[in-house]
């Protein structure tokens, strides 16, 4: 029996495993946050990075892609793999995943979801809401083993454009990063005397 994973962030662009399909549809019912904090790819502990997890959220879609694991040894491999990549994430659910904007039926049913709860006991690296300047602030300055948070959230907006997603939210925070960074070595090139 086939195994699909449906990835929201990073594995959108990057599974890191052996799929025999992928497909671009979404999940009902929740949403893309940059709530997850990232101690070990895109921040460190002292300076975590935000990555995205999903949020409830009734009647809202969250786009991404399934990937589909026929053979039984690469199923394991692929658990194995994400195991250790997802890590941080304490929840895994089984939703139906969507093609279709109109469809009522599931194109898949039980498709594995890696998710990061809100619950601060079984899930501490979760950072939560906090102010769109804030949470652009953070991914401008954060970075780790897996490089600057800002190149994860500039690889996802890539990577839903790609698939032929429009996240208002990715690409409005994108945007915000972008002019920040851009202050910011504006700002630099004045105290230093360069124009």
């Amino acid at each position: 029996m086939a195994m699909w994973v449906f990835g929201y962030g990073s594995l959108i662009w990057k599974a890191g495993f052996h799929f025999d399909d992928r497909l671009v549809g979404f999940i009902k019912d929740y949403r893309r946050v940059f709530y997850q904090g990232s101690t070990d790819h895109r921040g460190t502990p002292e300076y975590p990075g935000r990555t995205v997890t999903l949020e409830p959220a009734e009647g809202e879609v969250c786009w991404g892609v399934a990937y589909k694991i026929i053979r039984k040894e690469d199923q394991e491999a692929a658990l194995e793999h994400l195991e250790v990549r997802e890590k941080q994430y304490d929840m895994k659910a089984y939703l139906d995943f969507f093609t279709e904007p109109t469809a009522t039926t599931p194109a898949i049913s039980n498709v594995l979801v890696y998710i990061a709860s809100a619950d601060k006991k079984l899930n501490k690296n979760y950072l939560g809401p906090a102010s769109f300047e804030e949470i652009a602030d953070q991914i401008v300055h954060a970075e780790g083993p897996s490089g600057p948070n800002r190149d994860y959230l500039f690889k996802l907006e890539t990577a839903l454009i790609q698939i032929g997603c429009e996240d208002e939210h990715v690409n409005d925070l994108a945007d915000e990063v972008r002019h920040i960074v851009l202050k910011r070595g504006t700002d630099h090139l004045m105290k230093t005397g360069v124009h």
